[in-house]
């Protein structure tokens, strides 16, 4: 299952998960002039970002938002993107935040899992119901495919519903995380998690232990790390023995040339050490976690 080989890179790579939510602002502008038009810039940048972090990344994570809206030409980059993901047998998680019903989300399952924008796994918003996950179940079950779905977001405004109280005294992200790690059990993968992961925000880690206790075999997609305020030692709680989850970084990788204008790199080699800073951090991080607990 398509878990697995996410569960064994994080083993071997860490838990970067590299977003591409690539701007074309982000873009060097010595670098974006050699290029025709934005989507080939932002493709060829993304390209760069790719090779540099391939080996110390468990995965990437492509927003769709960033490439829609360059229109034709920032789509055509975006199913450029997957391709060259693919082709380099990297784990690719397409951050979509599909959230209809019947019909509707069949097709965008369709559209997500073959064809020009397929990837590996996609994010899903089940806020409107369980009914929004059913339809991209059968990929999941003959097509080695995965979802994310929003359980509790790294934004302050998720306390505006996902924190409100129902009649069971629970708030309403623990209702969802539960039917998400229920519906999860029949697609359990040898490594004890399942293909339905839950995107969770790792911005209140007063709430970790409770969470990672409940999702018990629920792999993570944790936001909020860095720029959004979460630590390291926040993403620790999260984890279990550094696995069961995967950390997106996505600006403070894209950017981290901007800091070090001055210096000899070029900008996916100061990417590269980013992202290996971020790694290390997070493995002492849950070292000293454990030593803890111990």
């Amino acid at each position: 299952m398509i878990i697995d080989k996410l569960y064994e890179r994080v083993k071997e790579r860490g838990v970067v998960c590299v977003g591409l939510d690539t701007d074309y602002g982000y873009l060097p502008e010595s670098f974006a002039n050699n290029f025709e038009n934005i989507g080939e810039a932002v493709f060829h940048f993304n390209k760069r970002i790719i090779d540099a972090t391939l080996d110390i990344a468990a995965c990437f994570k492509v927003q769709i938002a960033y490439y829609e809206a360059y229109g034709l030409k920032g789509m055509e980059a975006y199913a450029k993107t997957l391709k060259y993901l693919k082709e380099k047998d990297a784990v690719v998680i397409a951050d979509v935040k599909r959230g209809d019903i019947a019909k509707t989300a069949e097709m965008y399952a369709k559209a997500h899992f073959e064809g020009d924008f397929e990837s590996d796994f996609i994010t899903l918003n089940p806020y409107m119901g369980m009914d929004t996950i059913e339809p991209f179940l059968p990929y999941l079950k003959n097509k080695e495919k995965g979802i994310f779905a929003l359980v509790r977001t790294s934004n302050p405004g998720s306390e505006d519903i996902q924190y409100i109280n129902s009649r069971e005294d629970r708030r309403i992200y623990n209702i969802v995380g539960n039917k998400i790690n229920s519906l999860g059990k029949e697609y359990r993968g040898l490594c004890g998690y399942s293909s339905i992961g839950a995107v969770v925000g790792c911005t209140y880690s007063y709430e970790a232990e409770e969470i990672r206790k409940q999702l018990d075999s629920t792999f993570f997609l944790i936001p909020g790390y860095g720029a959004q305020g979460g630590k390291a030692k926040d993403v620790a709680l999260y984890l279990k023995d550094g696995n069961g989850g995967v950390v997106n970084s996505s600006r403070a990788i894209l950017l981290a040339y901007r800091k070090n204008e001055n210096g000899e790199k070029e900008f996916d080699l100061w990417a590269r050490e980013e992202a290996i800073r971020m790694r290390d951090e997070i493995s002492d991080a849950c070292r000293k976690a454990k030593e803890v607990t111990c």
